[in-house]
């Protein structure tokens, strides 16, 4: 299974027209997850090709609108498609109130059910599928703010065939091998899971965090991800604006990258006060070396 991350906006909280509020989608092989909703999402799902009825969960970091002020003209229009599989969205506090009053304001009675899951703090496991496992990550921002922490789900043990020859396994207890279990042969003799399988590759994860400033205890949660995107709304130049706002800049991002041991770093949330993004690039890179600029349209497989 692949993972593929697109970009739908990578701008922050003023929208251009050459840049979009934030959202990103988070795909595998049969499940597509939306992360954070700005105002353009649902144009841009459709530019690039992602069918809105494939998105069964859905991510609110934060309750800036920059962050969420998509959802519900895209809620509405799952309504208009004719959607009648739930919708969960999973957010802080006080989003579930915001969606319903625009709904129920509105007389609109939607064709599908919309299941709410508030988070409440960080380090909290808030949604589990066959695919992926995802986990609340505290942030420190101006107000409530969480990161998703995406883990690929575990994957089968290697069989060595060889192994399972000379040990005359039988195919009904080989999915359990690849699970990890022991074989226990019709005579009662064991036969270690080591000697018939090896590891799997190693699940691949990645952490979205945005809007923080720097938060080392973040730092930790994060260790070794395979990809990250963290926020980086200033240049060093404004790093006073930036503590102001509990946001951070380039060097910022590129710490956190350097200091997790991370694979590969993106950075967005751009502020549109700055009209070239080599800056961001050329702040972060003697930082952290795998630093990218979130281009809005890219794919990024890992």
């Amino acid at each position: 299974m692949s993972l593929n991350l697109l970009i739908l906006g990578s701008g922050s909280a003023l929208p251009t027209l050459n840049s979009n509020q934030t959202a990103q989608v988070l795909e595998t092989e049969s499940e597509v997850y939306l992360i954070d909703c700005g105002e353009a999402t649902q144009i841009e799902l459709r530019r690039h090709k992602v069918r809105v009825q494939r998105l069964n969960h859905i991510f609110i970091s934060h309750l800036h609108g920059d962050h969420f002020f998509g959802l519900v003209g895209l809620l509405s229009t799952m309504h208009l498609l004719g959607r009648q599989k739930t919708v969960h969205i999973h957010g802080p506090q006080g989003l579930e109130e915001i969606v319903r009053i625009q709904f129920r304001n509105a007389g609109s009675h939607l064709s599908y059910e919309m299941k709410f899951h508030t988070i409440t703090k960080g380090d909290e496991l808030i949604h589990e599928d066959k695919y992926v496992k995802v986990t609340s990550l505290e942030l420190n921002h101006r107000i409530q703010t969480f990161g998703f922490l995406f883990e690929e789900q575990p994957k089968p043990r290697k069989l060595i065939p060889e192994a399972l020859a000379k040990y005359k396994i039988p195919n009904y207890a080989r999915k359990s091998i690849t699970q990890g279990e022991d074989y226990v042969d019709p005579d009662g003799k064991t036969v270690k899971n080591a000697l018939l399988s090896t590891d799997p590759e190693p699940s691949r994860r990645y952490a979205y965090c945005s809007d923080t400033a720097f938060y080392e205890p973040l730092i930790q949660r994060i260790e070794n991800v395979d990809l990250l995107y963290h926020e980086s709304t200033f240049l060093d130049a404004d790093i006073e604006r930036a503590k102001a706002t509990y946001h951070s800049t380039a060097k910022d991002a590129a710490r956190v990258a350097n200091l997790a041991g991370v694979g590969k770093l993106l950075l967005g949330h751009f502020s549109n006060r700055y009209k070239n993004r080599e800056g961001f690039l050329q702040e972060a890179r003697p930082i952290f070396l795998e630093s990218h600029i979130a281009e809005e349209g890219e794919r990024y497989s890992f």
